[in-house]
């Protein structure tokens, strides 16, 4: 199971953070779940050690089953506790940054497009099954 963290700044954009592997795409802060660990943690885990910013989850904005991979994801909405710029704080993140939704990023997957889309939108079934990923450059 993954977890990413949804969150926003004053203005609305998204926080992002560039993968310094695979596709070098940019992605939500989040990843696996470490044993005996939830979702939430996971996702706040994550935000902290990818961008060093500690938050409180707030609320889910969507559940994902990745069928080509196995996978379920999830998706925690979450408040940054400060006004502290996030900063890569791992070797696996390059940049981290805040985007509008209308002027995201490239290379970025369709799945990271839809969980966005998601968390800004209505309220999601109870689960949605992930379309083969496709790549945006």
């Amino acid at each position: 199971m993954g977890a990413a963290a949804f969150v926003l700044d004053a203005r609305g954009s998204v926080l992002l953070v560039r993968h310094t592997y695979g596709r070098l795409n940019w992605e939500l802060p989040g990843g696996v779940s470490e044993p005996g660990e939830s979702a939430i943690e996971t996702a706040l885990r994550e935000l902290r050690e990818e961008t060093g910013l500690r938050a409180t989850a707030d609320r889910m904005t969507g559940v994902y089953y990745e069928p080509e991979v196995d996978a379920h994801h999830l998706v925690v909405a979450c408040t940054v506790e400060s006004a502290e710029a996030p900063l890569p704080a791992s070797a696996e993140i390059s940049d981290c940054a805040y985007w509008p939704a209308s002027e995201l990023p490239r290379p970025i997957s369709s799945f990271t497009i839809q969980r966005i889309e998601d968390a800004l939108g209505d309220p999601q079934p109870l689960l949605s099954v992930v379309p083969r990923r496709e790549w945006l450059e």
